[in-house]
């Protein structure tokens, strides 16, 4: 990659990547005041990571550009910021950085939502348009329902007798920490570190194409074995 970074809103790949990326990781901790004690400070996991950037959208093709199936137009691009926005799902923020030598750096890969952007038209460039981005992690969250059956004594007794099975285990979930691997938290739910690949089959769509690139703040699926 000649620009070094290559920036995906889901499968689109923007086609000049942004000059500057800010990525803002939220305080969710919360400052009480006790009796006699003054104020304490009451530490909690950190919030929702904020993704803000702006990125330039050409109307002609330039050299600098890059497009996986040939050039394409900026109403293209604002057709899909448009879909982004309006089908109300969440979606993979996924930066791929490299050196001018072609190695690898980290990468950034999370579920976000498209909170907003605006539209830029400036005489000074000409009919390109520059887009404003700003984004907000997504965090897979679910409900219970729970059905309450009433029952007879005679009819618990039969159910204990003959249902000897145990009950299956339900797969849980687990926020990544710093200095965390998937062989580490393989180690921690399975005693056996060898089978991260478990818990990476199970998150393929979180971690990306590299197992070894899970970063604080991503919640995996422990899938039971």
């Amino acid at each position: 990659m000649e620009n070094g970074y290559d920036f995906y809103l889901k499968k689109c790949l923007l086609p000049v990547p942004p000059s500057k990326l800010t990525l803002k990781i939220s305080n969710a901790n919360k400052t009480v005041t006790l009796i006699n004690e003054g104020e304490v400070n009451l530490l909690k996991q950190a919030g929702l990571t904020d993704v803000e950037f702006e990125c330039l959208i050409p109307q002609v093709e330039y050299p600098l550009a890059v497009y996986k199936s040939g050039f394409r137009g900026a109403d293209y691009f604002l057709d899909y910021f448009e879909s982004l926005k309006t089908s109300r799902k969440p979606f993979q923020f996924i930066v791929c950085r490299s050196r001018p030598d072609g190695n690898g750096l980290f990468d950034t890969n999370m579920k976000v939502s498209l909170e907003d952007y605006q539209i830029t038209e400036d005489a000074k460039n000409g009919f390109d348009l520059k887009v404003k981005i700003k984004l907000k992690q997504w965090r897979d969250y679910g409900t219970k329902t729970v059905r309450i059956r009433s029952e007879t004594k005679a009819e618990a007794v039969s159910q204990r007798e003959t249902d000897s099975s145990p009950a299956p285990v339900a797969a849980e979930t687990y926020e990544v920490q710093e200095k965390d691997c998937l062989w580490k938290i393989a180690k921690k739910f399975y005693g056996d570190g060898s089978k991260y690949t478990v818990i990476y089959e199970a998150n393929r769509g979180i971690v990306g194409g590299n197992p070894n690139l899970i970063y604080p703040g991503q919640v995996l699926t422990i899938p039971p074995i």
